[in-house]
């Protein structure tokens, strides 16, 4: 840090006599430097966070990375590899909501990169949960939730997520973007997800040993498919996700020799990863060029299947944490103190607090089943209380940074997390109420260095979810889905289906079905299993895999192919039958539902891809 400050007052003295246009955005005249909002990067080369102070009084500060050591060619031409991708989606109607942020080689081995606004890595989001945070599957939910605190805001947020992670699967699968791990990947507050630093691309993996870093198709992990499903169980939300991204994918496919032909004019260019024909032919394999978009639907289904099961992605993460452990303490100034507040307050701010007291708990449904405890605050010069909403996970934080902040001082005993054998949650929670109104009294009446410091009034202050309760009272439950409900007994849902006929062969790709039911209020392990009408034989049986564990599943197979020669003519006697059921181990099969479609209802000339009620 010292080293950078005396550097930046030699750079200085260049704008004593001299403005500068920025190379990134020529419009930009910065002034001067500001010195002491000026940083490095921990990443290899060290980049630096240049703080340019603009010369148009009314402009707002500019800020660039400077970095050295890397050829930012390769960058710039991922970048307008992905701005074109962008641009080919936006004509044909699809709006993935991509950030496509600017990047300038300026000498060898060196350059500029405009910094996004508003955004963080996800490494930094997720150690925020502990150096293992990347393997839960709540940090960036909790995260967009803390800057988008109504449930517009963050319905707004997961929709951008959704779209946005959609684009950069497809993009860096397309183009072989390796070296991912969570500190290449930014999320924005307003939920758009984006990556930086494209070192390695075109399929040059980053090698552990003799193994490939980068073990999956590209970075989808568990707790990107929580934001997307609304929670963890999957829903309509990730079908929508498959879509977008089959969408996407099929859309470049289309446009598949105006990449080849982008790329190979590059290759004189000296860039160290596209050097000869082999890495063309890269890009050739990822696009599919030979296949149907119903084959590259069905391919492209089965590497999210494949990323979002990769453990290899997690430990990847996991890894680089580590490597990026150099200090342990508590965030600087700027940045927020606890993962649930956007901001850090004081006793000075907020005035003193007389008395703090669990008050209750309540039962939440936020998409999951938990407890949240009612804290009353009394302040000083407060006539009422104030009432503050906090989970067992966010005392569990303000306990465990204490211990960073204060590691000599002897702190109150913490509950238990671990809950041994069936306890009831209810009871759980009505024994933690009691224990965490211990641990805030021994806290509040410990010495005034702990009980003020600004952590413990950052948790106490109230923040804007707060103010959007329904009163602390309790919370509505949401609308009964149990055996008693009045949809027990009944079939219902939805199935998604594309029927098309070519080279004499009827195909049936079965998409996705949403909101199945059952009778026990269970999730089933359902497949789909279709005929076609008139069977005597039963010769015509198709059968899918089995998802497990869900309501809504999304299959994308051409299980459903039927050969024999047959004519259109033959097809518009036929009927199709479908039906869902769930695979039990322990006893027989059950029925979740059907339907009957004629084929000589369809068009078989050309797809039809619709939905039709079970």
């Amino acid at each position: 840090q010292v080293a950078l400050q005396n550097g930046m007052e030699r750079v200085q003295l260049f704008f004593l006599k001299n403005k500068c246009r920025l190379p990134l955005n020529p419009s930009l005249v910065a002034k001067e430097l500001n010195i002491k909002a000026c940083s490095f990067f921990s990443s290899n080369a060290v980049p630096l966070k240049v703080a340019l102070i603009n010369a148009d009084p009314l402009g707002e500060e500019i800020n660039v990375m400077f970095k050295v050591g890397e050829d930012l060619r390769q960058d710039m031409l991922a970048l307008q590899m992905i701005k074109i991708m962008d641009k080919i989606w936006l004509q044909e109607g699809l709006d993935l909501r991509m950030v496509i942020f600017k990047c300038l080689s300026t000498g060898k081995d060196r350059g500029m990169v405009e910094l996004v606004p508003a955004s963080d890595t996800l490494r930094k989001i997720q150690v925020e949960y502990g150096v293992t945070g990347s393997f839960k599957d709540k940090p960036l939910a909790e995260w967009l939730r803390k800057y988008n605190p109504t449930e517009e805001e963050y319905e707004k947020a997961s929709e951008n997520f959704i779209y946005s992670c959609a684009g950069c699967c497809v993009a860096t699968y397309v183009l072989g973007i390796c070296d991912r791990h969570n500190d290449n990947i930014m999320l924005r507050n307003t939920g758009h997800m984006f990556h930086i630093d494209f070192g390695k691309f075109l399929g040059h993996a980053q090698m552990f040993g003799s193994f490939k870093r980068d073990r999956a198709p590209f970075v989808l992990t568990s707790d990107m498919a929580y934001v997307i499903n609304g929670g963890e169980k999957p829903t309509i939300r990730f079908q929508l996700f498959v879509d977008l991204c089959c969408q996407a994918y099929n859309l470049i496919r289309k446009h598949a020799s105006l990449f080849l032909n982008l790329l190979s004019l590059m290759l004189s260019s000296g860039l160290p990863e596209l050097s000869g024909v082999q890495d063309l032919k890269y890009v050739q394999d990822a696009l599919q060029p030979q296949t149907t978009d119903a084959e590259a639907t069905i391919f492209f289904t089965r590497l999210i299947e494949s990323s979002l099961g990769s453990v290899a992605t997690k430990f990847n993460f996991f890894i680089h944490n580590l490597a990026q452990l150099r200090f342990s303490g508590l965030p600087s100034n700027d940045e927020p103190i606890l993962s649930f507040s956007a901001k850090t307050y004081s006793l000075k701010q907020d005035g003193r607090i007389k008395q703090v007291s669990v008050f209750t708990y309540q039962k939440r449904y936020n998409p999951d089943k938990h407890y949240i405890y009612v804290v009353r605050v009394l302040r000083e010069g407060q006539v009422e209380p104030t009432f503050v909403f906090r989970t067992f996970d966010e005392f569990q934080e303000l306990h465990n940074k204490l211990g960073i902040l204060f590691p000599l001082w002897k702190l109150p005993g913490f509950p238990n997390k671990m809950v041994l054998g069936r306890t009831h949650i209810k009871d759980v929670a009505a024994k933690r109420k009691v224990e965490l109104n211990s641990y805030i009294q021994s806290l509040m009446n410990s010495s005034p260095e702990v009980a003020e410091c600004d952590l413990v009034y950052t948790f106490f202050h109230p923040l804007l979810r707060d103010d959007k309760v329904e009163g602390i009272d309790g919370i509505a439950r949401p609308a009964d889905t149990s055996p008693s409900s009045p949809t027990s007994g009944k079939v219902g849902g939805e199935v998604k289906l594309s029927i098309s006929y070519r080279n004499s062969t009827l195909f049936i790709m079965v998409m996705h079905i949403k909101d199945l039911v059952t009778e026990d209020g269970a999730d089933p392990n359902p497949y789909v299993k279709t005929y076609l009408l008139p069977d005597t034989h039963k010769t015509s049986k198709r059968k899918t895999k089995i998802s497990r564990k869900t309501r809504n599943p999304t299959f994308n197979e051409m299980a459903m192919c039927y050969y024999n020669g047959y004519s259109m003519e033959t097809l518009k006697q036929r009927e199709l039958q479908l039906s869902v059921l769930s695979a039990e181990s322990l006893r027989e099969n059950f029925f979740l539902g059907g339907i009957t479609l004629p084929l000589k209802d369809f068009n078989l000339s050309k797809e039809t891809v619709s939905w039709y009620r079970l």
